[in-house]
């Protein structure tokens, strides 16, 4: 049997945190009902997929680019870096990779496949969107006690509203993205009061 994992990442778009990633191998004939891009599930619902994959899959593996990072090689580069490094955390070696978007990682130690939409398209590609998803989501809702008054555990970072006002009000704390353009911002607002 051809094993083939699925990669996604999750948090490109956030003002704040790592961006993470996940690879997944599911048996041949696996079938979980309501499997699904993860952006189109309740929060309630990922939580529950993401116990059925892990007790379900053959492998999986988590992985992220740090703040730092983003900031040093920016966040495609770093999306990438995170989907790499998934595939060799990988207990089990796959023979392909599927990965969502349209590009492949450099440094894969297998072949890789970018399938534009693949979350919707591919069992593997959308339990590792679940997987990345509310893995990240868990460490940025962790973030709400060390830093209050951001609003992290409602928008888990992105550049909502909320968030924006506490930028302008607090201005950027230690896990925001430096070269990020509203983290920039609002540094240079606070710099000036």
């Amino acid at each position: 049997m051809k094993l083939i994992c699925g990669v996604d990442e999750a948090g490109r778009g956030p003002l704040a945190g790592a961006v993470y990633a996940a690879a997944v191998i599911l048996p041949q004939h696996y079938d979980l009902p309501g499997l699904n891009d993860s952006k189109k599930l309740s929060a309630k619902r990922r939580d529950v997929l993401f116990d059925a994959i892990k007790s379900c899959a053959i492998a999986w593996s988590v992985a992220q680019a740090s703040i730092e990072e983003i900031d040093e090689l920016n966040i495609l580069h770093a999306s990438m870096l995170a989907m790499q490094r998934a595939v060799a955390g990988l207990a089990v070696v796959p023979a392909e990779a599927l990965i969502d978007g349209n590009r492949v990682p450099k440094g894969l130690t297998v072949a890789g496949r970018a399938i534009v939409g693949g979350d919707a398209l591919e069992a593997c590609i959308s339990a590792a969107s679940i997987l990345a998803k509310v893995s990240r989501d868990r460490e940025i809702e962790s973030l709400e006690a060390l830093y209050p008054g951001y609003g992290f555990a409602q928008h888990k970072g992105y550049p909502t509203a909320q968030h924006l006002e506490a930028l302008k009000r607090l201005g950027p704390c230690p896990v925001h993205r430096k070269s990020f353009g509203p983290v920039i911002k609002a540094s240079a607002q606070v710099a000036l009061w």
